[in-house]
């Protein structure tokens, strides 16, 4: 039943038919189609349905639309008397407090809301007044900065970049002025006219055989229900996966379940039909069997086998040996070890997986949100039979991914649906969907020694971890694989033996998320330093500066660092942070309060791009007859601003400024494959494909007109002008002949890292080049309560060359964030914590003061000298953090995260030992 609902919408009154009790989220959003207002939840939890409701912010996702009837609704494509939604547009836009946007309308109209209550707020008033919306991207620095510029009253515009000096500058994002106005449109966004919609039923169960009856009833039960697929529906393989020989995850369960959360059939149809339809009413049976839960039951002998061909349950192991390891712990003045374990940790983007999918006469197009588009293109063109080029994916904005959306999701059911349809058919992830269904971080149980000699000079250290990857594969490998070499950590290490297995259980799957295993290898490192330099009566900063690699110096794979490698300049620029606080804090324990501060120190490093794979990208820029300029970019921005970092790079390359350009990203029938937007690559891999494809064009130009390198370019309309002295010459743009494309002229740029296989023993050359990070972290421990309060985080990047100083920045705030979420409060249990109330990621009121310092040593390989930052922001954190609470109270955590009652039990352990 609908009856007419009458809304002052953004200051102009709007009468629309809607459900009494329907959500007004869902009345703005699928009835008059104001999109700029998001829905990450349903449930009141992140605030990304925020609006305002008679000046005061609202979840909208909590308020029925009858209760809004003759009442001011204030939507991000409105703005307010007093101007402030339009300024702070404008600040966020300047700080770059937008990263993928999903958040910005709600964080923007909270924002207006508590500036009108307190036009002179200080930086918690400010969090207070944000602290409903959560973002997962930003670590909230920037969105705090920005208000607090409005409330000061700061007008400055958006910065732009002249042509030859991108490279450097702190231009705004391409993307961001879309994001701040709310017209970005995410998977959920996207309405197609006469979409039907999907909805998939999932097993209850962990591990089941799974039979289903007669279907045919239950259609005629429900008439609005198109179609009810199985997986005998599914007309080409049914199966998909990140490699080629491991396609081992079903679309639709054929007659067993792994994990819960399997999808078993799919319901096509009206909306109202494919929600109106109680899974009850299916002819589903499952035949309950005991679930491998955790490594050591996977491990255990006669476990059952997950996956035929796999009969011991370890997917795949990784190795790394290099000298001696027994006889560089025979070396050591003092050996150490430990035992470590982590959890699966969410990734808890925004935005829940979303889009549609289209039959186009003999080829299929998927609309939606990924990571990684050639990846769902190949996977699609497999699970339809059909070639990968009658498979077109159009990636959306994507509202955070942090590696969980390089996964395949829905993206093959709506292909199956559409193509057997013929109707466009669209789908959106509920919340507890999308927790329950989605990749993790992978757990771990990593056992590690360590030694060194007396002046603190490393000489072993060896460690064997095993990662739950769950009921699939998904990246398990590439964990398995990449730990091995990163583990000892950025340190000169002679002697080294690791070991890891990747084991399948039937929990939910372990995946990418932004690290890929290192940051759990990490924390077992860092802490056996601290052991060490304690059993040695050394400083933690200084037998950490010992060791450091440097320009010259060997890795554990037989790699040589014979350029960038910043470590030593990290610590360097953190020093005295680190001993003054460590001062302050040992002075303010004096007397033993109950309120204990310490300081933490970490350092990590992560090689950019696959481990020992290839790992291509490739790029083109096209000039068209009017003049119009297009970066034809392939590379998938998920809020780390590669669509702005590579316009830069590939603007100075050409000569022009960003501005000049127009940009078409991900693509897959207009764009070149550019590779994964994962492993902190595309910076340093589709930056350098995006140099050569500008410095490409740029020579058929100067070519064209006989100029010479130093020739300026000024375009004007369809009037390009070489200016080069008296050479200086104009061209007509119109008068050139144009290629199959519609271009006059192009460059294109194709790069793939030097790297080598690994052989048996893991030597070789894995990464081109390497981030590195030391990060110091303060925190206050109350040691009644066992809670900690991260109060600072000081965090020192070697990045290479910063393109953009302020999306570096915003990705160091923002993993911090996340490391601060996963040594403190995150830990994802399946069927328990499926929702963003009871999984807890950080708030604005939980940062830490932040000072971040960019390093710059340059790589000669990297675009102008830049390497990745986005998985190096992460990794230092949890281990810092770690170490200042061992710091402030004694007590040594090896298991994350270090919830409440683990501390205090830590805290009283401790007592009763002494």
């Amino acid at each position: 039943m609908t009856a007419p609902v009458t809304l002052i919408l953004n200051g102009e009154p709007r009468t629309v038919a809607a459900a009494p009790f329907a959500t007004l989220a869902d009345t703005l959003r699928e009835g008059l189609h104001l999109t700029g207002t998001k829905v990450g939840c349903e449930a009141g939890d992140c605030g990304a349905c925020t609006v305002l409701l008679d000046g005061e912010q609202v979840c909208a996702c909590l308020v029925p639309t009858a209760q809004a009837d003759g009442r001011a609704v204030t939507t991000i494509e409105g703005s307010d008397p007093a101007g402030l939604i339009d300024r702070l547009r404008e600040a966020f836009l300047v700080r770059g407090a937008a990263q993928c946007g999903i958040c910005t309308p709600a964080m923007i109209l909270a924002a207006a809301d508590g500036l009108r209550r307190n036009p002179r707020p200080d930086r918690p008033a400010v969090e207070d007044a944000i602290g409903g919306v959560l973002c997962r991207c930003t670590g909230y620095v920037a969105i705090v900065d920005a208000v607090m510029d409005v409330a000061r009253g700061a007008n400055e515009p958006a910065p732009q970049a002249e042509a030859g000096a991108a490279v450097g500058a702190r231009i705004a994002r391409v993307d961001g002025r879309a994001k701040v106005a709310g017209t970005d449109r995410f998977g959920a966004d996207h309405q197609p006219e006469d979409a039907l919609w999907l909805r998939l039923v999932r097993s209850p169960h962990a591990a089941a055989l799974v039979t289903i009856g007669d279907l045919a009833p239950v259609l005629a039960r429900h008439p609005g229900l198109t179609r009810i697929l199985t997986a005998r529906d599914i007309p080409g393989e049914n199966s998909f996966g990140v490699f080629a020989h491991l396609k081992d995850q079903p679309v639709l369960a054929d007659g067993r379940v792994r994990m819960r959360g399997d999808p078993v059939v799919a319901l096509v149809g009206t909306r109202a039909a494919v929600e109106g339809c109680p899974d009850a009413d299916l002819p589903v049976r499952y035949a309950v069997q005991p679930a491998l839960t955790g490594v050591a039951a996977a491990l255990a002998a006669g476990a059952p086998a997950l996956h035929a061909g796999v009969p011991d349950n370890v997917l795949t192991h990784g190795r790394l040996t290099r000298g001696d390891v027994a006889l560089g712990h025979a070396a050591g003045a003092a050996t150490v070890a430990g035992a470590f374990e982590t959890a699966f940790v969410e990734h808890a983007y925004i935005e829940p997986e979303a889009g549609y999918a289209r039959r186009v006469g003999d080829r299929i197009e998927v609309t939606a949100c990924t990571q990684a588009p050639v990846m769902d293109q190949e996977d699609v063109a497999r699970v339809l039979g059909l070639a990968a080029s009658s498979v077109r994916i159009v990636p959306t904005a994507c509202g955070g991914g942090f590696g969980g959306k390089l996964d395949i999701s829905l993206q093959p059911i709506l292909a199956v649906a559409a193509w057997l349809t013929r109707r466009p058919v669209r789908m959106v992830y509920t919340r507890i969907e999308s927790m329950a269904s989605t990749t993790k971080r992978h757990p771990a149980r990593i056992s590690a020694r360590m030694s060194a000699e007396a002046d603190g000079g490393f000489t072993a250290f060896e460690m064997e971890g095993d990662f739950n990857t769950g009921a699939y594969a998904s990246w398990g490998p590439t964990v398995a694989n990449r730990v091995p070499v990163h583990a000892p950590g950025p340190y000169r290490v002679p002697h080294v033996r690791n070991r890891t297995r990747a084991v399948y259980t039937n929990d939910t799957p372990a995946g990418a998320f932004r690290g890929f295993g290192v940051p759990q290898a990490t924390i077992a490192a860092e802490t056996l330093i601290d052991d060490l330099a304690e059993r040695l009566g050394l400083d933690r900063w200084t037998i950490r500066r010992r060791n450091a690699l440097d320009h010259g110096d060997t890795t554990a794979s037989g790699q040589v660092l014979h350029a960038s490698a910043g470590l030593p300049r990290c610590l360097d620029a953190l020093r005295d942070d680190f001993f003054a606080a460590v001062a302050a804090a040992e002075a303010a324990n004096a007397g033993s309060p109950r309120l204990r501060r310490g300081v933490g120190i970490a350092c990590m490093w992560y090689g950019c791009g696959n481990t020992s794979m290839s790992n291509p990208s490739r790029m083109r820029i096209a000039l068209g007859p009017d003049g119009a300029l297009t970066f034809l970019n392939g590379a998938v921005d998920i809020g780390q601003g590669s669509s702005t970092v590579l316009l830069q790079i590939a603007a100075d390359a050409l000569g022009l400024a960003p501005d000049r350009f127009r940009s078409v990203i991900g693509d897959t029938d207009l764009t070149y494959d550019a590779g994964k937007t994962s492993a902190s690559r595309q910076t340093f891999v589709s930056g350098n494909a995006a140099r050569l494809a500008g410095e490409a064009l740029r020579a058929r130009i100067l070519a064209l007109a006989n100029a010479g390198p130093g020739a300026r370019l000024i375009l004007e309309g369809a009037r390009l002008t070489i200016a080069d002295g008296e050479a200086s010459r104009s061209l007509d743009l119109a008068a050139l002949p144009v290629d199959e494309t519609g271009a006059v002229l192009a460059g294109e740029g194709w790069y793939d890292p030097p790297t080598t296989a690994l052989d048996a023993d893991g030597q070789g050359i894995p990464y081109a080049t390497y981030g590195f990070a030391a990060q110091v972290a303060e925190v206050a421990v109350d040691t009644r309560l066992g809670t900690v309060r991260v109060r600072r985080i000081v965090a020192a990047h070697d990045v290479g060359r910063a393109v953009n100083p302020t999306l570096v920045e915003g990705q160091i705030h923002g993993g911090i964030a996340q490391g601060l979420g996963l040594a403190l409060m995150e830990e994802f249990i399946p069927g328990r914590t499926e929702n963003l109330h009871d999984y807890l990621i950080p708030t604005a009121g939980d940062m830490p003061e932040i000072d971040v310092r960019i390093i710059e040593d340059p790589d000669p390989e990297g675009p102008y000298g830049a390497k990745g930052v986005g998985e190096p922001a992460l990794v230092a954190t949890a281990p810092a953090i770690l170490g200042a609470i061992r710091h402030a109270t004694g007590a040594r955590l090896t298991r994350v995260p270090v919830l409440p009652h683990r501390l205090h039990a830590a805290l009283h352990a401790r007592e009763a030992a002494e």
